[in-house]
């Protein structure tokens, strides 16, 4: 049965306190257009891309139209292209850069990601090269954002990419200088990098992933905070289960939206990611919530058990509203 306070509540939530779906990310697989040609590969990673997400911004559109749920941005993640490029015997990687940026012009997503390597265990062929490229790579495209993996839990730190990393980011600042160094902010260094996730810049579509799969990013910190300022005397086990009930709701909006993206784009749906990620929005800040959690002011003594608290409550709501 329909609960009218539910939908003005969704409703207070999108309008007052900065509720979004801040993306649906198509993630589509790059393995089969593997080529020693990169021309070849280029145009055949251009013709999968443009294929598979054609109708990727239409249909967000529509679903915004149809739930009155704002979608921010419709993105793009595909398989890591150090492995796509490793195949070729002319190993030019901003060539697959450029290929991306012309993909994403078609089909007017937001973001491409996936202009990426995995070396936490070590370098691989066509990982060097990739990695060398970033710099130019994001200083000649727009909505190309790129990640590397450097280390993991299983395996350790690799410590050679760490150093190169370092030089890479510096160089990607200079290359950008002249646009407020904007090429750092479309790269992202990892260790233990997720497969499936739908945020820039780290977004990738990892091997273990179907060959195309609707994944979804939904932003709500400002809807914990307002949620947890309605009951300034609660005590820390009323805290976390008003923490679960609000990531309950939001991460169930992002499953309607994803759920239904699945329907219309004929691909199955994959996972809803809940981050807390803050935005310039005011009040939409992490720091509010912990501050609201009852620290005197974040980054005081108390802050780092008050966030694990957070995070916490975020993914046991998450889970039960997607399990």
């Amino acid at each position: 049965m329909i609960n009218v306070n539910d939908i003005l509540e969704t409703i207070r939530m999108i309008q007052d306190e900065c509720l979004d779906i801040r993306t649906i990310t198509m993630g589509i697989s790059l393995l089969d257009c593997i080529d020693s040609d990169i021309d070849k590969a280029c145009q055949k990673v251009y013709d999968k891309i443009t294929s598979k997400a054609e109708n990727l911004v239409k249909v967000g559109e529509q679903i915004e139209k149809e739930y009155g749920i704002p979608i921010i941005h419709k993105r793009i993640a595909v398989t890591p292209i150090a492995m796509i490029c490793a195949a070729c015997t002319d190993r030019n990687p901003v060539k697959f850069a450029l290929t991306l940026q012309k993909a994403a012009d078609t089909c007017g997503v937001n973001f491409i990601g996936g202009y990426s390597a995995l070396v936490q265990k070590g370098f691989s062929s066509g990982d060097i090269e990739l990695i060398k490229s970033i710099p130019e790579a994001l200083s000649v495209t727009e909505n190309i954002c790129s990640s590397v993996n450097v280390g993991s839990s299983k395996s350790g730190i690799n410590m050679d990419a760490v150093a190169l990393m370092g030089k890479i980011v510096k160089e990607a600042a200079e290359k950008t200088a002249d646009r407020q160094c904007i090429a750092p902010a479309k790269l992202v260094v990892f260790c233990n990098a997720p497969e499936d996730n739908p945020f820039m810049a780290g977004a990738f579509h990892g091997v273990g992933e179907p060959d195309c799969v609707i994944n979804v990013g939904v932003s709500g910190p400002g809807v914990v905070r307002a949620a947890l300022a309605k009951h300034p005397d609660a005590n820390i086990d009323e805290v976390a289960d008003i923490i679960k009930k609000t990531a309950f709701k939001v991460t169930r909006m992002g499953q309607l939206v994803g759920t239904r993206a699945s329907e219309m784009l004929g691909v199955p749906f994959g996972i809803v990611d809940l981050s807390l990620a803050p935005t310039p929005a005011v009040g939409d800040s992490v720091a509010h919530i912990l501050e609201e959690i009852g620290l005197e002011c974040c980054g005081t003594h108390g802050t780092t058990a008050a966030l694990a608290l957070l995070n916490d409550a975020v993914k046991k709501g998450g889970v039960m509203a997607s399990s």
